[in-house]
Order: C-alpha cells, then structure tokens, then sequence
C-alpha cells in the first residue's frame, strides 16, 4: 500500500530547471525517474540538460532534455510542443525555475524588476497554464508544484526586494490554480525552502566581498534545526507532494525550511546562559 502511495510509474513529468548542476531541479528530476516516471527535462542549459537525461537513462528510466529559457514565452510553447511529440501527456509539472537582482529598491532598474517578473512570474504561469490546459484536456488530472522561498511569505531584505516579490507572487498564484482547476483534479501546491545548498548558496560563501564563515552563522541562526538543507530535501518534499500520498493536498504552501518560518524574527533558539 505505502509503496503504491509514492509509485509515479506510467506518469510523465516535466521538471524545468533540472540540468545536471547539483541543485534543487537536478535533485527533483532523479527523485521522480527513480519513483517510476517518464522525465522531461527542461534547462536554459542544454548540455547539463542532456547530463541529467543520460544520467536518468542510465539508472534505466526515459528521459528527454530540451533547451528552455523561461524567460522566453516561445520557448515553453515549443517545449510544451516537443513534450506533446515525445510523450503525448504530461501528469507531473514542476516549475523550479527562478532567478534573482539583488539591489536596493530605491536603485532597482524598471529593466532589471522586469527581467526577474518575466522569468520567475510570467514563466512559472505560462508553464503552469500550458500543464494545465493539457491536463484538463486530458481529464485525468495531475500534479503542479512551485518551488517558491521562504522570501515569498517573509521579507529577506539585503537586496532581495524583487526576488521576494516575485515569489509572493507565486505563492499566491499557487493557491489561485489550486481553486480554478480544482475541477479537474489537478493539485497545485508550492515549496517553500529556506537557505539550500545549492550551487548559487555554495557562490555566494566563496564572494571575496563577504566573510564567509560570519555569513553562514548568520544564515544559521534562523535556522532551529541548524543546519542548511540540502537539494534532495525539497526533492523528497516533491515527491510526496505529486505522489497519491498528497492526494486530498491542494493550494499548500510546503515550508522546507528547518523550522526558518516558525521562528519569530525577534526570537531566539538560544536560551540565557544562567537558565
């Protein structure tokens, strides 16, 4: 029973952002191919694209890669066009796409605000509405899952205003979905992580202008479980989420996060050294 819970065997799943870089997308896709499905993968980098489909292929699970870049409308209609050739159905998408501008609001470009909308708003809905149009179409229902942030329901500051924003956004544009094709048997939820090791974390401790190891305890500190999360985290939190184990789950918003959105902004995990 519990192991046909989590079997994706004869689903096809669309994973964008999956290339083979060691993150959270790369992380999804192997998770998913190993629970039974069919992959598509979707990448602004081919190659590591095509490194995450061998690597699928060769545990004896079909994948495809395609070059996508969110930020392109006609990029996912041809996408959506290539999954349509190869697998005729898509019941698993997961939009794990996003990118970021770190400047003061006051300094932010109209330019800079719209380049990070178009890739991590506009490309999470078009993707979204393409999934969902073939899912209703198809009248089986399916599975949608946003990888949001921790930033999308608490502000992070440190010049992070358009990224935060953006993932309010699709925090709010998960629970929408969530209602409208309710119908149709397609759940939408999102996932919240916090700080996750992956290869834009690993960078941003290596950035010669920060004190690395003052940067991590700082990060940590909000952290209860003190540690950082790792990829394969948010890609068990997907798997259960687009599993039948999820099925009477819609419209949630999945923190990922070691306890970082229970902890009170002015609170402490520390108590007094005399207590």
């Amino acid at each position: 029973m519990i192991q046909q819970w989590f079997d994706l065997s004869g689903r096809v799943a669309l994973v964008t952002g999956a290339g083979a870089n060691g993150g959270n997308g790369h992380a999804i896709a192997r998770a998913l191919a190993e629970a039974g499905a069919d992959l598509f993968i979707g990448d602004i980098d081919e190659e590591g694209a095509k490194e995450t489909a061998r690597e699928i292929q060769a545990r004896d699970h079909q994948s495809v890669a395609f070059r996508c870049d969110n930020g392109n409308p006609d990029d996912i209609v041809a996408m959506f066009a290539e999954l349509d050739r190869v697998y005729g159905r898509i019941d698993i998408l997961v939009n794990n796409v996003s990118i970021g501008h770190r400047s003061r609001p006051e300094d932010l470009s109209l330019a800079d605000w719209q380049k990070v909308i178009r890739v991590n708003l506009d490309g999470t809905f078009l993707c979204s509405q393409q999934a969902g149009r073939r899912m209703i179409r198809q009248g089986r229902g399916g599975s949608i899952v946003n990888i949001s942030s921790i930033a999308g329901s608490s502000a992070l500051g440190r010049g992070n205003f358009v990224y935060s924003v953006t993932k309010g956004g699709i925090n709010q544009l998960t629970r929408e979905l969530a209602v409208e094709w309710a119908p149709y048997k397609i759940r939408v939820n999102a996932i919240q992580p916090a700080q996750i090791l992956t290869p834009a974390l690993k960078r941003l401790f290596q950035d010669p202008q920060l004190d690395a190891e003052k940067t991590r305890k700082r990060m940590l500190t909000g952290i209860p479980l003190d540690r950082f999360g790792e990829p394969a985290d948010i890609a068990k939190a997907t798997l259960f989420l687009v599993s039948d184990a999820a099925d009477f789950i819609t419209g949630h918003l999945l923190p990922v996060d070691g306890g970082s959105l229970a902890l009170n902004a002015g609170g402490s995990k520390v108590w007094p050294k005399n207590e």
